[in-house]
């Protein structure tokens, strides 16, 4: 009676723990991307429209200003030497580098660019900045080409109409990532010098996800001139790119999170998920075999 007893134990610990590794496996659709998904909007030539949403200038955003004008004219005799440039030549701030189409600011790795902090134009508490030589300008709320095509104006005062042309540039596309307790190596501040950039784009830059990161439960943070909105994402869902925060935007912070039954050690890889369960099988059966003996 008593061995029959003992081998119902030990099948009951056998059942137990084929359950919990089966439950604690990773599954495909727990990490591929994009799968299929009948919510997909596409054109009528199977395309998926892009929906970038446009760029509305928040308070303690940065500016690069440049005022590129001939050879005969001198910006800097109306506006301030850091954002003036004759063309053929290039206005290169220490810790900077030039090259061919425009200065490259590259960061120190501390959190932001201290050279371009210091030397670029700031939106002020008030949503405004301040250009030397022509004033403050309603920022906040607008896109950057708006706030270029009215400087443009004001600069078309002193030059001739073709002979002066305004470059007005955030520090590229600065977002942050928050790293799951596995990924925290990808965790801070990062700069992508696109035009655009989505979610993938910005995964792949930053070497990819984690087994253990929740592509189900991205959580996005972002800022609007308004305040602060975030949202959850699923990336699995191929639906993503109908998003507008499929798009990475200025300022965005990108959270990741971790899979719930990666916290115990299960769901990181098969070989380990069965080494932690033999683990907890070996110490039930230990605790048992104490136990019964006393």
């Amino acid at each position: 009676m008593d061995n029959l007893i003992q081998m119902k134990n030990k099948l009951f610990c056998l059942f137990a723990f084929s359950v919990l590794v089966l439950q604690s496996c990773i599954v495909t659709k727990d990490v591929q991307y994009m799968q299929p998904n009948e919510n997909l909007i596409i054109d009528e030539e199977g395309l998926v429209p892009y929906n970038v949403p446009t760029y509305r200038v928040t308070k303690n955003d940065i500016f690069n200003l440049n005022i590129v004008t001939t050879s005969k004219g001198d910006a800097a005799q109306f506006y301030s030497t850091l954002n003036a440039t004759i063309q053929g030549t290039q206005n290169i701030l220490p810790g900077q580098q030039g090259g061919r189409g425009g200065v490259s600011v590259i960061g120190n790795g501390i959190g932001g660019n201290a050279q371009f902090y210091f030397q670029g134009i700031k939106v002020d508490a008030k949503g405004d900045i301040y250009v030397f030589g022509i004033g403050y300008i309603k920022a906040e709320g607008r896109t950057v080409k708006e706030i270029s095509d009215e400087i443009q104006e004001s600069v078309n005062l002193n030059f001739q109409e073709g002979k002066s042309e305004v470059r007005l540039n955030l520090d590229g596309i600065r977002y942050h990532i928050l790293g799951d307790i596995e990924t925290v190596g990808i965790t801070g501040e990062k700069v992508s010098h696109t035009q655009t950039l989505n979610l993938f784009e910005a995964f792949a830059q930053n070497g990819g996800l984690n087994r253990t990161v929740d592509r189900k439960n991205i959580k996005i943070q972002r800022k609007f001139p308004e305040g602060m909105r975030t949202v959850t994402v699923d990336v699995t869902r191929e639906d993503i790119q109908n998003s507008p925060y499929f798009w990475v935007q200025n300022g965005d912070v990108i959270i990741l999170n971790t899979r719930k039954n990666s916290f115990n050690g299960f769901g990181k890889d098969p070989v380990q998920t069965i080494t932690t369960g033999v683990t907890v099988l070996t110490t039930l059966l230990s605790a048992y075999l104490i136990f019964t003996r006393l």
